[in-house]
Formats: structure tokens, C-alpha cells, sequence
């Protein structure tokens, strides 16, 4: 018997985000309701401001839905000394006890807005105290029972493959392997699925379009300027070998958790009904299902 793929989605992949300016923002109701009609029954909680703040009014959306909630995306400083980021944390998790969610995504945000904005550089004391950080919030996410995850993101303090590469020997997080901003930030997603395999423990999948992503690497575009010329595509049809990453994943390693479609798109305006970010989405669970009918 094959192996079956737990296949979820993520608000991004429906334009929402919690970048500012980013687009349209669809309303909760129909975006789950479309996630729900492409065959998937779990969801991340997207940004601030797409669910209810309150823990119980969030569950209530989820379950009336009926959608499991996974985690979600959680963009938080840990690298300043200033700032300590284990209330704002708890404050989270609060929402993952009512909800029964168990992934919390980290992302190592700048403290500045956006994601195309110079970020601040770190000295040797600037990365030990983020890996500091990390494992402070691991152990407070493990005492609850959640999972704190890593997710290097364009335009964070984790960004390229040194920044990867540090994280891996200096910390003991797990990764969201995020295929798309791992391969634009320099990581081969592909090998970090193979050599690194053990350090993977949440998955964020998107197929990338490599010319764009130089142009978005090499500082000719920005990242927004990148997602909205089709900087990602629907899975398969990209220039990543996602299939193998599947493999390596799954088959080799005996990964079990989520492929989550996370592929961050812009929309300027409310879609008529069954078009818009569910076409895209829609070829991405097909791609996906035929490599699970191969497994």
C-alpha cells in the first residue's frame, strides 16, 4: 500500500498576508471553503487579523469550518538584546491550546517593515543570542506540546545559506523547510531535504520560477515586485524538483507531517466564485496527489 501525503494549506496561498500594502485581503470564509473543496482538511492560521485574535473565537471559525488548525507562520524578534521574545510566545500559544494546533513557524523577523528592507547585520554575539533565543523558545513550545520550527524567509535575520548553515550548527531548532525561500535565499532545497533531513519537522511548499528568483536575489526586483510576476508557480511547473524532495522526505527519511501549499501570491481584488488563487492551488494537489498514486 502507498504512502499517503497529509497535504494542508496556508492563507498566503490566497494572497493573504500580513505584509503591508500586499493586495486584497479574502475573508476566512471563503478562502477555508475553497481549501475545504480541493481535499484539504487542515489549515495554518494565516496572519493577524485573518482568524479571530481570541483564542476561543478562533476555534469556533476552525471547527464551524471544519478545519484543523495546524499552527502558523510567526514572525518575532530574537536577535536583539533588548527584547525578549518569549512573552509575546506564550501569548501565541494560547491560541494553539484552544485550537489544538502543534506547529508554531517561526520566522526571525527584522523588526522592520516589510520584507524588502535592508536588514540589520549581526556580530558573533548578535547569533549567539539568537540561537539563544531559539532554544529558549523550543523548550517553552515543547512544554505545551507544540513544535517551534524555524522558517528562513527572504527578507529575514535567516535568509541566505550562511545564515541557514549557522542556525544548523549553532542551534538545536527544527526547520520549516520552505522550499521557495530556502531555494531564493541560496539554499538548494533539494540537498537541505537529503543532507539534513533529521532537522525537518515542517514543510512549506512552493515551486519557484529561477529567473525571477535571481532577479530577486540579485537585488533587480523586489521581493513583492518578484511574487507578483510569477515568482512562484503551481507545483510542477517551476524549476525545482519538488517531487524528489517528496522522495527524500518521505521515502527516505520517513517524514510524516505536512506538505503545507504555501506559495505567497498578490490579488487586487475579490476573485468571482471558483476563480482565482484556487485555480493555482488546484494544479498544486493534483501534482501532488500523482506523486503519492507513485509512492
Amino acid at each position: 500500500m502507498g504512502k499517503k501525503l497529509k497535504i494542508a494549506g496556508a492563507p498566503i496561498s490566497w494572497g493573504v498576508c500580513e505584509a503591508p500594502g500586499w493586495g486584497h485581503q479574502m475573508g476566512p470564509d471563503r478562502v477555508l471553503k475553497e481549501m475545504s473543496e480541493l481535499g484539504l482538511g487542515a489549515t495554518e492560521f494565516g496572519p493577524a487579523g485573518f482568524l479571530p485574535a481570541a483564542a476561543e473565537e478562533r476555534a469556533k471559525v476552525l471547527k464551524a469550518l471544519h478545519m484543523e488548525a495546524i499552527g502558523g507562520f510567526f514572525p518575532i524578534v530574537i536577535h536583539r538584546e533588548d527584547h525578549d521574545p518569549l512573552p509575546e510566545v506564550r501569548e501565541e500559544l494560547k491560541s494553539y491550546k484552544a485550537t489544538g494546533a502543534y506547529e508554531l513557524v517561526l520566522a526571525a523577523n527584522t523588526g522592520l517593515d516589510g520584507y524588502d528592507t535592508k536588514r540589520p547585520e549581526l556580530d558573533d554575539a548578535g547569533w549567539q543570542r539568537m540561537f539563544t533565543n531559539l532554544n529558549r523558545i523550543r523548550e517553552a513550545c515543547d512544554a505545551q506540546g507544540v513544535d517551534a520550527v524555524l522558517h528562513p524567509h527572504v527578507g529575514t535575520m535567516v535568509e541566505t545559506l550562511d545564515d541557514v548553515m549557522r542556525v544548523v550548527k549553532g542551534s538545536n531548532i527544527k526547520f520549516c523547510l520552505d522550499t521557495g525561500h530556502m531555494f531564493i535565499g541560496g539554499t538548494d532545497p533539494v540537498e537541505f531535504s537529503e543532507r539534513h533531513s533529521d532537522r525537518v519537522a515542517h514543510v512549506h511548499m512552493k515551486d519557484v520560477n529561477a529567473k525571477q528568483a535571481e532577479k530577486v536575489r540579485s537585488g533587480q526586483i523586489t521581493y513583492y515586485e518578484g511574487v507578483c510576476n510569477s515568482l512562484y508557480m503551481p507545483l510542477g511547473q517551476g524549476d525545482i524538483d519538488m517531487k524528489q524532495i517528496v522522495i527524500n522526505l518521505v521515502v527516505k527519511a520517513g517524514y510524516d507531517g505536512w506538505f503545507v501549499l504555501e506559495q505567497d501570491l498578490t490579488i487586487q481584488s475579490e476573485p468571482a466564485p471558483g476563480t482565482g488563487p484556487i485555480e493555482s492551488a488546484r494544479q498544486s494537489v493534483a501534482f501532488l496527489r500523482a506523486i503519492e498514486a507513485e509512492l
